[in-house]
């Protein structure tokens, strides 16, 4: 009888070479546990996604209360469901009041293919610029506009008229036109390794769109949520987008996305044609319920509050001659190393004495630390002492 690994290596398509092949049996908070109770702290939160930890009590509760109501009854759009109504209202609630309208998808890449169709169909623009080192997600539109050819060169010819300009360039706005729908951005570069804005670029950025009448589209996919030390990572740099997309960290680890702009905006979906915009299990009842706990929880607690600190105890304790430099905002952060594969020796070296961490798609010299927002200080000071081990181990 094959081995649970081996039917994994046979009937799982494979996203890597060598995939990690972690077992893991239950999570729960901060750790995951493995078929012989073997127990890893999370330091990566499965890519900024559990921001309440693993099986947060009252997202499973809200997921079964839901789930013996009920679950799919028609596509998005049709019905009235109720926790699909009060995730909008209270999300919205905390928005400014130009993000009023909601429009849910299953995923950050979804909520990013979405937008584009909204910018192009409400501007009668075709151009789409992004960023170089940017990541919005892998389906055919997100890959059109990524800021990496590594990743997009194998599957040319992709969406036209897209451009990738420099982020914390402010010279390269002005390649933002009058034929521009839509500029994407990151309020902080993610995948490159860590990188905020500088010096009021997003500012100029928010500046030049509106000077040309292009939509300014924030993907906050990763650092929406609390990430930052905000709820939303545009609160930090007193801009608004005209459309806003949120994903990863919303679901409490159910699958969902949203992208959100001005009712007049999203309007122009439902009509010429109708159902300009579609989806069949977008706004599910059972992921809605699990984000609207989630939500509730984060504005009730106060784990948001409390990043600054922990991000200033992780950066006091990872220091080492190996270590290059250490970026961050909030609980998003990259130590840099040399190069891959001394990165790679660490994250090994990591995942085997318990504790499980990652490096960056255009980074890979960088370890990604984004753990659930739950980390206690105690739980920081183990995991920099396990990094800083491993790093002995790796230069010896």
């Amino acid at each position: 009888m094959l081995t649970k690994r081996q039917l994994f290596l046979q009937h799982i398509a494979p996203t890597s070479p060598e995939p990690l092949m972690l077992e893991i049996e239950r999570a729960a908070g901060m750790y995951l546990y493995g078929p012989n109770n073997k127990k890893y702290l999370d330091l990566i939160a499965g890519i900024s996604v559990s921001n309440l930890g693993h099986c947060h009590p009252e997202v499973v509760a809200a997921v079964q209360e839901q789930a013996a109501k009920y679950m799919h009854l028609m596509v998005y759009g049709e019905y009235v469901y109720t926790p699909q109504v009060q995730l909008a209202t209270l999300l919205t609630e905390q928005l400014p009041p130009t993000l009023n309208s909601v429009y849910f998808v299953n995923s950050g890449t979804e909520a990013t293919e979405g937008a584009l169709k909204l910018a192009k169909r409400y501007t009668g623009r075709s151009e789409i610029i992004s960023f170089k080192n940017a990541y919005h997600g892998s389906t055919h539109g997100s890959l059109s506009i990524m800021g990496s050819e590594t990743f997009k060169n194998a599957f040319r010819p992709l969406l036209p008229d897209c451009r990738n300009i420099c982020y914390n360039e402010p010279s390269d706005l002005a390649h933002i036109t009058e034929r521009t729908a839509c500029v994407v951005a990151e309020p902080v570069q993610a995948e490159s390794g860590i990188h905020p804005p500088q010096n009021d670029f997003l500012k100029a950025l928010r500046k030049r769109c509106t000077e040309v009448g292009a939509l300014l589209i924030l993907d906050e996919i990763q650092t929406g949520f609390g990430r930052t030390g905000a709820l939303f990572a545009f609160e930090h740099y007193g801009i608004v987008p005209d459309v806003l997309l949120l994903a990863k960290g919303m679901g409490g680890g159910m699958p969902i996305g949203v992208f959100v702009a001005d009712k007049k905006l999203m309007q122009v979906f439902s009509h010429n044609p109708i159902l300009g915009h579609i989806t069949t299990f977008g706004g599910h009842p059972v992921t809605c319920a699990a984000s609207l706990a989630t939500l509730k929880v984060l504005l009730r607690e106060n784990y948001i509050a409390q990043i600054p600190e922990k991000e200033a105890l992780f950066y006091q304790l990872l220091v080492h001659p190996s270590i290059k430099a250490v970026r961050s905002k909030g609980l998003m952060m990259a130590v840099e190393f040399s190069d891959f594969p001394f990165t790679k020796k660490v994250i090994d070296a990591c995942i085997a004495k318990g504790l499980i961490t990652d490096w960056f798609l255009f980074a890979d010299n960088c370890l990604r630390i984004a753990p659930p927002l739950i980390i206690s200080h105690e739980q920081i000071k183990w995991a920099c002492r396990i990094i800083l081990e491993c790093l002995e181990e790796v230069t010896a």
